[in-house]
């Protein structure tokens, strides 16, 4: 048996384990356009590549998808993130997990995890074809002809690539356009300006005239809001946000669990009253940005809490829990590129990545319609996808 696997990437290194140490007298070959293999990889997490995602529950981990999270429960199943963590610790790469739940090699180097894929499919007998790019794909007499080479069968892992995308259209399949996801936004807003590097802890993000919201944390940049809410609710709003082309009103409460307005400011004027405004920051609000707000709000600094009038309370409370931004763009979350995108999930078989179309066509990885927030889940689907793939293609005589 013959297997090409396009892309040499986590997906596809996963699968050509997988299949070739599951079946020794299976020839798997890699077949990777660029000079070098696993770039994503590389570049993960700042180069300490966030592996995966310390979350065991199922029902759980698929909510860090907006697409694919239904598909990915009976995958994640038989595959999840704590198979991932033995995987690697069974090739001597133990991981750990940070306090937020991401998951990287001990040694923080993705080059451990580089040098473990590429030793473990070279001792399967993996062949790996660097600077190959394949052109043309098509089936015939029940075998795969890809340019000038024939397989038995052939498993597309090749990332968010139009080409492939346009030879899978040919072949029958259904692209949904492919749109960006896990973006940060732009805004000039003078009230964020010199606050680079700001943060709060947990803020809440909506957008006026959708269901778009989001909560977690928040970082004010040189161009604008990031950090873990801006990135989640650009994940679940991709393609709004595509057809808003990327201009429109973001609403931020500071302080996500803030109390009543007649609550706050009751609570202010009888415990805080002796207090100056601006020396007296609210809900965890950092100090410069809280003296953003005051000023955004009209109020005195230097007034104290007991001489606020309720007017001019109610205008500071609207900036702590309704400050709006009008967001004028978009920026790539550092290295990261993900999209939204790609082979419709009705016509793949999710019990072993195989299309419903083509029999003997297999895909994993970001060519599906599949992806998801930061964190390590994004690997975590191309491990899961390229693993039950290689399984399958493994039994395949």
């Amino acid at each position: 048996m013959k297997t090409a696997i396009i892309g040499g990437g986590a997906a596809g290194f996963f699968a050509a384990i997988t299949c070739a140490e599951a079946s020794p007298g299976h020839e798997v070959h890699i077949f990777e356009r660029g000079k070098t293999v696993l770039e994503k990889v590389r570049i993960s997490g700042g180069g300490r590549c966030n592996v995966t995602h310390h979350c065991y529950d199922t029902r759980e981990l698929v909510k860090n998808y907006p697409r694919g999270s239904r598909e990915l429960i009976g995958p994640f199943s038989r595959f999840g993130p704590e198979d991932t963590v033995q995987w690697f610790s069974d090739r001597g790469v133990p991981l750990k997990t940070e306090s937020d739940g991401r998951m990287f090699p001990v040694t923080n180097s993705s080059q451990t995890i580089i040098d473990c894929l590429s030793r473990a499919a070279y001792n399967a007998g993996v062949k790996v074809h660097t600077s190959s790019r394949i052109e043309q794909i098509r089936p015939h007499d029940g075998r795969w002809h890809l340019d000038n080479q024939i397989f038995d069968q052939v498993m597309i892992a090749a990332g968010s690539s139009a080409s492939m995308w346009e030879v899978l259209a040919g072949l029958g399949h259904t692209i949904i356009p492919a749109v960006p996801s896990l973006f940060t936004f732009n805004t000039k807003d003078t009230r964020l300006r010199d606050l680079s590097g700001v943060s709060v802890q947990r803020a809440r993000l909506s957008v006026p005239g959708t269901r778009l919201t989001s909560e977690g944390p928040l970082l004010i940049t040189h161009w604008g809001l990031s950090g873990p809410a801006v990135l989640r609710l650009s994940a679940w709003g991709a393609r709004e946000f595509r057809e808003m082309d990327y201009k429109f009103q973001l609403e931020v409460q500071f302080a996500a669990d803030m109390e009543t307005f007649d609550t706050w400011f009751g609570h202010n004027r009888q415990h805080t009253g002796k207090k100056t405004i601006g020396s007296h920051t609210q809900e965890g609000i950092p100090a410069r940005l809280w003296q953003r707000l005051t000023e955004a709000a009209g109020t005195d600094a230097q007034k104290r809490w007991a001489d606020l009038d309720k007017t001019s309370a109610r205008q500071l409370y609207e900036q702590i829990t309704e400050a709006r931004f009008q967001i004028t763009g978009k920026s790539t979350n550092k290295e990261e590129f993900v999209t939204a995108g790609g082979v419709s999930l009705r016509e793949i078989n999710f019990n072993t990545f195989e299309s419903r179309i083509c029999p003997g066509l297999f895909m994993a990885g970001e060519i599906l319609d599949i992806d998801a927030i930061t964190g390590g889940f994004n690997f975590q689907a191309a491990w899961t996808g390229g693993y039950l793939a290689g399984l399958a293609m493994s039994e395949n005589t």
